[in-house]
């Protein structure tokens, strides 16, 4: 007899409807219930879409569909192990045999859902739209929707039937869609409906939903601005505008991209503003997002901006409270899952690309070009902006293919696109409009409307003239001594370094001998709490400015600082002291410099800046041991053919020298000898740096459209130089075993009490807990950082309530969140005895700022 053969059949998953599939928990007295159903939950989703779309001046940018296509986000959640996360969640019975673990290997439910429209033909784009939804590309490769771990082809059937479901519940199917940047704009749009359509209006199952739609969107910040009509130039600011700010209202008066050349102090800010107030009157742009180098110069640029809203806006606008008070839109409004405190999103600097209107940083836009996690978000939220982009020089290769990109992104998204610059070069103007232009006069407009095929170079009187006397200083000491007796006639003084610790070590310097004199002297830089920060530049920034007017005749003055100094900030000094740095950046400094003819000065002041400089063959055969600490900030090769520019320059006639001096320094020529060499590391790196094709490789994958979703700490837009992670500086640390909560003192004394359960503090409690805490972070880089805190430490005092930790589920999802503590002698120490640091001592001084002690 043949024998039988025996044949074993895997056990199917057990079979749950999709109509009853759970989709959420939620907090209910001491644990958790299940939440709304996978089907309810889409259909939220999708009606939340739709009403933002309904709301948004740039509806026209999405297509029939946009709202379906974010309903069917979540349908990936009625699958097996998903059922049984929640299930276990809620202590109640599981399907046998499924290991809800296993989700980590296909990115979770969002996987799932890719999947599944990619089983069902959904239209280009829109299979990788749900699966991203979370900010990140799922790792489904090789896996397919009917496979055993996703319930086989019987859960599959049940996934598509909840997608004609939503199909019939919302009269939408899934889209066509035409372009990379609009299936950006709809992974936006789907994302942040999933916030809003997660949040606290909707977790009760028992309760109606349709009636909190509008009010979470009330809640969540999306209530069209409105404004004032037919303002003047003069109505706005104060004053008329000049033939340069004319000209380009002029020019850009629809979307596109345009580039204002032009010296510094001409009033380009508010040429920009009135362009976005005139666009903003019509109706058809959604907001403004103003982007500048760093976060330090927009908190005064920020006052500038609020300036200009409280003239624009309508007496009753709704929106006015929130838009007219720093912080009010982060701190006020409700985006839901993600925007709450202890959220990726519940942080000002990515919350203001949501905003209508936001002064950040040009970081934070270039992520919305990035394979960057929730970077599709970013670019939703400038989608239809006027996006300012303030002090744009010419940048180095691996932030300059950044902007490039994200110029053409915004370009396509409607958005007009205005680039402001004292100092850029032909080449560099060329690369960022995509286009060839011609002229080479300065000051100059370069126009490229969205609606035109051909740019059009607008050339702007030049105006007055003004000469700025230079001296090239070798010797730092000679510096000091010609600062202090200037500062002691009773001049102003800005004496600028390249690098934090250098302007920290010159301050101490100067602040004793400053003292002795009658001499006020101050520090600023990128490196304090933005509570100290705040002082620093209300004082400083006042006094160095018109404010200051009244009292700048009272003693001398000198304030030294960072490149912060030279961007974005109406400060005037009678003379400056700067470290030598690229010439784009000393023509930056020297518009802080006399910059306004009526400002009241000491009798013996004249413009003249001292450059603190080697001689220039040296430098050629020795730059790291000529140029010191700076030429590990700019590169050799520039700051050698920068110095050569400046050889026997005592003096330089602006604007009429600006575009001879960088022409100069930057034109392409036959090098030879120690240049050829400087000018190869440039290239190709060094041991020290990484050369400019690696930053422009490194750029591209970046900007890869596939492939690993990259964390924002790893898709840095300044790469090694970012100053990415924030330190919380703290008094004290602790947990209060009674009432089971994170008891923590800040600098200032005042206590912070976190509970473990977030149900016990309402979502604005946690809401003014964190904006006081955010009040004591410093921003640092990577290797000067308090070593990392497990998660589970941070969590032991509340503050995953307050920071986002990242999620445990995902590898590379990391928090860049450091704590240390404040000692009475300035020392920085770790929480619970664990060690600051592997090499250094760390400080922190409420007038030096954070410190790292390599001595």
């Amino acid at each position: 007899m043949r024998r039988k053969k025996t044949i074993t059949v895997k056990p199917k998953a057990h079979l749950v409807d999709f109509s009853v599939c759970p989709a959420k928990t939620f907090e209910a007295g001491h644990g958790f219930k299940l939440g709304r159903s996978v089907e309810n939950h889409c259909h939220i989703v999708g009606e939340v879409a739709r009403e933002i779309i309904h709301r948004l001046p740039t509806k026209h940018l999405f297509p029939p569909g946009s709202a379906f296509t974010a309903a069917t986000h979540d349908i990936g959640k009625v699958s097996p192990t998903f059922y049984n996360k929640l299930m276990r969640a809620c202590g109640l019975p599981l399907i046998p045999n499924v290991n809800p673990d296993l989700e980590k290997q296909w990115g979770g439910h969002a996987g799932v859902s890719q999947l599944t429209a990619k089983a069902m033909n959904a239209p280009e784009y829109i299979p990788e739209i749900l699966g991203q939804h979370h900010g990140f590309t799922p790792p489904v490769s090789g896996k397919r929707a009917n496979d055993d771990v996703f319930g086989s082809t019987a859960w599959q059937q049940e996934r598509e039937k909840l997608v004609l479901a939503l199909q019939e519940a919302l009269g939408e199917s899934w889209p066509e869609i035409k372009s990379y940047a609009q299936a950006r704009l709809l992974a936006g749009l789907t994302s942040v409906a999933d916030w809003i359509g997660s949040g606290e209006h909707f977790d009760d199952p028992t309760k109606d939903w349709q009636k909190n739609i509008r009010v979470a969107l009330d809640q969540a910040g999306f209530v069209q601005p409105t404004y004032k009509k037919d303002l003047s130039f003069e109505q706005v600011f104060g004053f008329p505008p000049r033939e340069a700010q004319s000209l380009l209202i002029e020019q850009a008066a629809s979307p596109g991209v345009y580039v204002l050349e032009a010296p510094m102090g001409l009033g380009k800010t508010e040429a920009a503003l009135y362009v976005a107030y005139q666009q903003l009157s019509t109706g058809n742009t959604s907001g403004v997002y103003f982007a500048l180098p760093t976060q330090l110069t927009s908190n005064k640029i920020f006052e500038r901006f609020q300036g200009f809203l409280d003239q624009i806006l309508t007496e009753d606008c709704e929106q006015r409270s929130l838009l007219l008070h720093a912080n009010a839109w982060l701190y006020d409004t409700d985006m839901g899952e993600e925007g709450r405190p202890g959220g990726a999103w519940f942080n000002q600097a990515k919350r203001g690309l949501l905003a209508p209107f936001a002064v950040g940083t040009i970081d934070q836009a270039l992520m919305a070009a990035m394979h960057v996690k929730h970077g599709f978000v970013r670019a939703f939220g400038l989608a239809g902006k006027v996006v300012i982009l303030d002090e744009v020089h010419t940048y180095d290769a691996y932030t300059g293919t950044l902007l490039d990109a994200l110029v053409k992104l915004l370009r396509e998204l409607d958005c007009t696109v205005i680039i402001l610059s004292a100092t850029l070069n032909q080449e560099r103007r060329q690369q960022i409009i995509g286009s060839q232009t011609s002229s080479m006069a300065y000051p100059l407009i370069t126009s490229f409307p969205q609606k035109a095929n051909e740019v059009t170079e607008v050339v702007i009187p030049k105006g007055d003239s003004r000469q700025v006397h230079i001296h090239l200083q070798e010797n730092d000491d000679l510096a000091l001594e010609e600062a202090l007796k200037r500062a002691e006639q009773g001049q102003q003084i800005l004496w600028i370094e390249n690098t934090v610790k250098e302007a920290q070590e010159r301050y101490l310097d100067l602040a004793a001998r400053a003292n002795e004199l009658g001499v006020a002297c101050g520090l600023l830089h990128s490196r304090f709490t933005l509570h100290d920060r705040h002082k620093i530049e209300e004082k400083w920034v006042g006094l160095f400015g018109k404010p200051g007017w009244l009292q700048r005749q009272q003693q001398g003055r000198i304030l030294v600082g960072t490149q912060v100094l030279e961007q974005s900030l109406d400060i005037d000094a009678d003379f400056m002291v700067s470290r030598f740095a690229p010439t784009d950046m000393l023509l930056q400094r020297f518009g802080r410099l006399w910059r306004h003819e009526d400002t009241p000065r000491c009798s013996f002041a004249k413009p003249e800046a001292w450059l603190l400089a080697p001689k220039l063959k040296p430098a050629i055969e020795a730059p790291a041991a000529e140029f010191g600490s700076s030429a590990f900030v700019y590169s050799p090769f520039v700051l050698c053919r920068s110095l050569e520019v400046w050889q026997g320059k005592t003096q330089v006639t602006l604007p009429d020298d600006i575009r001879p001096l960088i022409e100069d320094t930057y034109k392409a020529r036959e090098e030879q000898g120690a240049m050829l060499r400087w000018l190869m590391e440039l290239k190709e790196g060094s041991r020290y740096k990484i050369g400019q094709q690696t930053l422009q490789q490194l750029a591209n994958i970046s900007l890869a459209q596939t492939g690993v979703t990259l964390p924002e700490s790893k898709a840095q837009t300044r790469y090694s130089e970012a100053d990415n992670f924030e330190v919380l500086i703290l008094r004290s640390i602790k947990y209060d075993q009674e009432s089971q909560a994170g008891v923590l003192v800040l600098i200032t004394g005042e206590q912070i009490v976190l509970p473990l359960r977030r149900s016990q503090l309402g979502r604005a409690d946690w809401r003014k807990c964190t904006a006081k805490l955010m009040q004591h972070l410093v921003n640092v880089r990577i290797a000067d950082a308090p070593k990392q805190v497990p998660t589970q430490v941070l969590k032991h005092f509340g503050l995953q309530h307050c920071f986002y930790l990242g999620n445990p589920d995902w590898q590379d999802d990391e928090s860049l969140l450091r704590v240390a503590l404040l000692t009475e002698t300035d020392e920085l120490k770790g929480i619970e005895h664990m060690t600051i640091h592997d090499k250094y001592p760390l400080e922190y001084r409420d007038d030096l700022g954070y410190q790292v002690i390599k001595n």
